[in-house]
């Protein structure tokens, strides 16, 4: 039976809807072929997520989770054009080059790109479902045309935009090329997480994290291959200038998730060959075997990180010195600022986390309150040093993401002698959204605080743009959760838990929070330009999102507040 608009129409589906209108109708005319994709993009993802619901069982999601299909479709697409429109200001006003507002542009197209295969990926699944199941069904035969047409037009968009930013017909011919391989990048990707991690997340938050991975990686690659073709052939030979010009953090992040990304398939293919070789010793005790793995473990991480990952930096980016040499002298710059941040940071991490574990242990108190907790830890750790050490607050992201990336490897392979040990206390903190298999959770905060204030270097014409996870996470999220539990009443749907006043409660908290803000950031320099209609209307739709959505919040709200704030 064919759902009819209405009946299809749900709380989640209309604030994405407004969202993608809001960012759409603050376009300047020179991006429309920029929001025509859009518009194909989330019709057609939306018309995606319509089909799915009767047959998630084919993608093995997250129990409980809908399928999020439109909101991960365009998310990123949507963050990206929103830092597009920000640079089109820039640019109006010479304060950036061209250069790097075409590589913005590509960024765009790579993410619609991205997603763009992977719902035509999840279509023929479900047209093959259907076709199977009924050979005769007319329906099937419409939705392979209303996907076809879709994909056309987007196509036939993508091409007319691609050919305004090209000096010769092989660039854009190249480019095509290009997003191709992230499409087909992104497919393969998706498959091989929704296999490798079933019941561990929605379609929708696997294609989130698939789009950015294929999308952050692809910039490597692009980088890697632009170097060597300028070593190897002849520079005036070499057309294309993929990438801009990089900070050194960013760089060292770069390098250390590549490095962690080589690390783990050097490591798998070195147990696969030590056991296909001398895994026939019986003799050898079980303990020894895990000693030599782990010695294995940590003698690959330490050559990667240590002599791979630096070198790419080195050769590639052309950083100057080694980064771990470049790391203390950028440390002890201002060693009384950020020693002393450092020491602060410590000594706040630790008598939380033994606070807060001991509480799990013992106390009766509802997990999704306590790691509520996690979130107002995060405003007192990053909110001062965002305000008078940002640079360095980008560093220590990095880092704090590097150990999480290097924790949940131990404890996923079971690592002697760590594995168990983190498995256990990590198992703590953990709530529905969770699985012994992954625990993302505390990847999602920490993210979500991260990526405003990493994609907001650079021009930044918004001051409260980098505040975006800060505030929408640590904030509005955690007063949402902490009133409705103990005040709400009215909730917005039957079947759901978040209650109007909790949403109310977030979004007062929130626009309390930015009142407080400004003022201070205007007195440390900022040149404020941020309005507070379009501030409302930011935090409002943050909000009610939040509210009706199933999908992990901490990975889509600070995504979709900073695109409302970069208008």
């Amino acid at each position: 039976m064919v759902a009819s608009p209405l009946t299809a129409m749900n709380g989640e589906r209309a604030v994405v809807l407004f969202f993608v209108f809001r960012v759409l109708s603050s376009l300047p005319l020179s991006l429309l072929p920029h929001a025509l994709s859009l518009s194909l993009l989330s019709v057609f993802s939306l018309f995606v997520e319509i089909r799915a619901d009767g047959c998630l069982s084919l993608f093995k999601p997250r129990p409980g989770a809908s399928s999020g299909i439109m909101l991960g479709a365009v998310t990123l697409p949507t963050v990206m054009l929103s830092k597009l429109i920000q640079l089109s200001r820039a640019f109006s006003l010479q304060q950036i080059e061209i250069g790097e507002l075409e590589h913005m542009t590509m960024e765009f197209w790579a993410a619609s790109a991205c997603c763009c295969g992977v719902l035509i990926f999840l279509s023929i699944l479900m047209w093959c479902a259907a076709y199977n199941k009924n050979p005769h069904f007319s329906r099937s035969v419409w939705d392979a045309k209303f996907s076809l047409s879709c994909v056309i037009l987007f196509s036939v968009v993508c091409c007319i935009s691609l050919a305004t930013i090209s000096h010769t017909g092989f660039n854009t011919a190249l480019k095509l090329l290009w997003l191709l391989c992230h499409g087909f990048a992104a497919v393969k990707l998706i498959q091989h997480l929704l296999h490798t991690f079933p019941c561990c997340a929605s379609i929708g938050e696997a294609l989130l994290l698939t789009s950015g991975l294929v999308l952050y990686f692809g910039d490597m690659l692009a980088c890697t291959i632009s170097k060597v073709c300028r070593l190897l052939v002849s520079p005036e030979l070499v057309t294309i200038r993929y990438g801009i010009k990089r900070s050194e953090i960013g760089i060292i992040i770069q390098g250390v998730l590549l490095g962690l990304l080589i690390f783990s398939a050097v490591f798998k293919f070195v147990i696969h060959l030590w056991e296909y070789f001398w895994g026939a010793d019986n003799s050898e005790s079980r303990q020894n075997k895990e000693i030599r793995r782990s010695l294995i473990f940590f003698a690959s991480l330490g050559f990667t990180m240590i002599v791979v990952a630096p070198s790419w930096m080195m050769i590639v980016l052309d950083f100057d010195v080694h980064p771990i040499l470049w790391i203390f002298q950028f440390v002890l710059s201002e060693p009384l600022k950020r020693l002393s941040l450092c020491i602060y940071w410590l000594g706040l991490i630790y008598a939380s986390v033994l606070r807060f574990y001991k509480i799990s242990k013992n106390s009766k108190i509802e997990r999704i309150l306590l790691r509520k907790y996690y979130h107002l830890l995060a405003v007192s750790m990053f909110l001062p040093a965002l305000i008078y050490q940002p640079k360095f607050l980008d560093l220590a992201f990095g880092a704090a993401l590097a150990v999480f990336l290097v924790l949940e490897i131990i404890r996923v392979w079971r690592i002697w002698p760590l594995g168990q040990l983190v498995h256990q206390f990590m198992s703590a903190f953990t709530d529905h959204r969770d699985s012994d298999i992954l625990i993302v959770s505390h990847f999602s905060l920490l993210l979500g605080c991260a990526l405003p204030i990493w994609m907001s270097s650079g021009f930044n014409d918004r001051p409260l743009i980098p505040f975006a996870g800060i505030l929408s996470l640590g904030i509005g999220d955690t007063m949402a959760s902490m009133v409705g539990h103990k005040y709400g009443v009215l909730r917005w749907s039957k079947t759901g838990k978040k209650t109007i006043e909790g949403t109310a409660a977030g979004i007062v908290s929130v626009l309390a929070a930015c009142s407080v803000l400004l003022p201070l950031l205007a007195s440390t320099g900022y040149i404020l330009t941020q309005h507070w209609f379009p501030l409302l209307i930011a935090v409002t739709t943050s909000g009610l999102l939040e509210a009706y959505t199933a999908q992990l919040d901490n990975a889509f709200i600070p995504l979709v507040f900073y695109s409302l704030l970069c208008l």
